[in-house]
């Protein structure tokens, strides 16, 4: 597989983003945010939302249109997911968004990576069989999460948040037909459970990406690929 030159400067121009939104730009909105009077715990919630969408989605959008393999985003995606997981082991957190008792965006980084990269082997080119469930998980699941939010107060599970997640995911689904609307329905239902140590960010993409492989296989005619 031939790397081409400008793929090489959108994956520095994306990472750099991405840096730039997870060091400095939710920082300031931490500060922001804790100067209006909201809780700690309210606010690093938020932030780990907006990553999801600024970061996971808007970049999982871009790429169909910027790569013609996925060697560059899956490198860049584990990449993120060592700067993620190394504050949690020197016990020097982001506190603007990371937290202690859990590593859950470690995981949304690598699956970020994986699952788009599967999605394109498997489709023998297409990016969009594994940037669909990504989509699920980066901007379905921050919906569900702001809804929860605002509401609870805390990181919770309710199926408010999950409705809310239903009528994002479904429309977005219909893109790939039949068989997406089906995957980002039954993404938005799994998002309720969690078995530890697996979280959504696990469960969401992978469960929509099986869905959409199988009809790839077996229901072609209810995928639109």
């Amino acid at each position: 597989m031939e790397i081409l030159f400008s793929e090489v400067l959108v994956t520095v121009v994306l990472f750099v983003w991405v840096v730039f939104l997870v060091t400095f730009l939710t920082k300031r909105i931490y500060e922001f945010m804790k100067k209006r009077g909201l809780r700690d715990n309210v606010v690093v919630y938020y932030n780990r939302k907006i990553i999801h969408i600024l970061a996971g989605g808007l970049v999982a959008i871009i790429i169909p249109y910027t790569f013609t393999t996925p060697l560059l985003p899956l490198a860049m995606a584990l990449l993120l997911g060592l700067f993620t997981y190394i504050p949690h082991r020197t016990g020097r957190l982001m506190y603007w968004f990371q937290v202690e008792n859990n590593m859950y965006e470690v995981s949304f980084s690598i699956m970020w990576g994986v699952v788009i990269a599967l999605g394109w082997f498997i489709s023998n080119g297409n990016f969009w069989l594994g940037v669909l469930p990504v989509l699920f998980m980066s901007i379905g699941d921050a919906v569900t999460g702001l809804v929860k939010n605002t509401l609870f107060k805390k990181r919770t599970k309710s199926w408010w948040g999950n409705l809310a997640m239903a009528t994002v995911s479904i429309p977005m689904g219909a893109v790939m037909g039949v068989a997406g609307m089906i995957a980002g329905a039954v993404a938005s239902f799994i998002e309720h459970f969690e078995y530890h140590p697996i979280d959504d960010n696990i469960t969401v993409p992978l469960t929509s990406f099986i869905i959409l492989v199988l009809a790839m296989l077996y229901a072609p005619s209810l995928l639109t690929i």
